[in-house]
């Protein structure tokens, strides 16, 4: 065992999504520093629109919370934790031990999921905050190579077998279609989301009720107030302990939606790298294979693919995690969310970067393109039909499309659109 109870190193497992994969702003965001750093923040909020509406809580106290709200103890937070078997409580002495003049009101009147789940529901706006400007420049890449190949002509494949010619602007759209989507379910799922608020042990902020001795509208008050401190439109009006595990689907659902978008593009550029049609970028120093150097493997869509995949399952956690809720809350979800939740996010940051990487530095082969129409025209066409169907509308396809239904969707994110990516291990 690693000394102090530390976990990494090369002694001992890692994640493969934080050591290797995912970008060092969405693993700080699921870091441990980050968590109990916005515990501290929230009972700093409780405390100071507590003493806002009149309970004895001192300006000292205030900013002795204040002065110390990044200066944790890990160390101490987890022997305490071994000793009292409950994480919130550790953190609780863990503050008031830097704070003991605040001690006795920090986490005044809440109970643990005030901290938990409105932590996690901060996690979770941030975490789709990185992803949103992310996808939308996956799109732009995409739509700029669009536009580049609208009039290029291309065999169609349905079914794997030689269709009708389309282009490979138009095929291109096809992706970038599904990834709007996804954009705009990203963004309305993360939109929806309230905080939960102060809402006491069962929901019926009862305990708050009785520190304001019977005071309803106080008791409204703080909750409003605290609500609009951690920067939330809006709360939910009923939770039990916890707000309800039917969110949580809604986050997976959008995510592994993402997942299979990404998986059917980067399957597409895989089928097309062996066809020699198109690849993704292939560095100079690059081995393809440590026994055929002649191969140009699709490391990077089935890097993608791979992940995709995981993404996808994930889904099932919060699917039964919800649907085994019992009355106001049973712990049987703890667990498990530390995990799903932020694998899913990881994973998807992983798979954005890796796509922008790869949209970055797509290769298309026109004269492999061309040769392969050539052998399937007897049996489609004459070579009249590749002009006639570009100038029927192939390139005014792509355009209108991506001036109607892509540009005005990447608007908000102009401010990104020039950040390259850089691709982990």
């Amino acid at each position: 065992m690693a000394e102090g109870g530390d976990r990494g190193g090369h002694d001992s497992y890692r994640s493969p999504l934080a050591s290797r994969y995912a970008s060092p702003e969405m693993c700080f965001v699921f870091s441990d520093r980050y968590k109990f750093r916005t515990w501290r923040q929230l009972w700093l909020w409780l405390a100071e629109a507590e003493q806002t509406l009149g309970l004895p809580i001192t300006d000292e106290q205030i900013q002795e919370m204040k002065s110390n709200l990044d200066n944790i103890d890990f160390k101490m937070a987890a022997e305490e934790e071994k000793q009292l078997r409950h994480d919130v409580m550790a953190h609780v002495h863990t503050f008031g031990h830097c704070c003991p003049k605040a001690a006795a009101v920090i986490h005044l009147g809440a109970t643990s999921c005030y901290v938990g789940d409105n932590t996690d529901l901060i996690i979770l706006r941030n975490a789709f905050d990185l992803l949103l400007p992310k996808l939308a420049r996956v799109i732009s890449r995409l739509a700029d190579f669009a536009k580049e190949r609208a009039s290029l002509p291309t065999l169609g494949f349905t079914h794997f077998q030689p269709a009708q010619l389309t282009t490979v602007g138009k095929r291109c759209c096809l992706w970038i279609q599904d990834l709007c989507m996804d954009l705009q379910n990203l963004k309305r799922v993360r939109d929806d989301l309230r905080f939960r608020g102060v809402k006491g042990t069962t929901g019926t902020q009862a305990s708050f009720l009785q520190l304001f001795e019977g005071d309803d509208q106080k008791v409204e008050q703080l909750d409003k107030i605290v609500t609009e401190k951690a920067g939330f439109k809006r709360a939910f009006i009923i939770t039990g302990q916890t707000y309800t595990r039917k969110v949580d689907i809604e986050v997976l659902s959008v995510l592994a939606s993402l997942g299979a978008s990404v998986h059917k593009i980067c399957t597409d550029i895989r089928l097309l790298a062996n066809l020699k049609e198109m690849e993704e970028p292939f560095e100079k120093q690059q081995i393809g294979s440590s026994a055929m150097p002649y191969k140009r493997n699709p490391m990077r869509s089935e890097r993608c693919c791979s992940l995709a995949r995981h993404l996808m399952t994930l889904i099932v956690d919060p699917l039964q995690t919800a649907s085994v809720q019992w009355f106001e809350r049973t712990l049987d979800d703890s667990a498990n969310r530390r995990i799903c939740l932020a694998e899913a996010f990881l994973t998807a940051d992983t798979i954005l970067n890796t796509l922008q990487n790869i949209s970055e530095g797509l290769v298309v082969y026109p004269k492999v393109i061309e040769r392969r129409i050539r052998q399937e025209l007897p049996f489609m066409a004459t070579e009249n039909i590749i002009m006639a169907m570009v100038k029927a509308g192939g390139n005014r396809q792509v355009q209108r499309f991506l001036e109607e239904e892509v540009y005005p969707l990447l608007k908000p994110y102009e401010s990104v659109m020039k950040v390259k990516a850089e691709l982990c291990l």
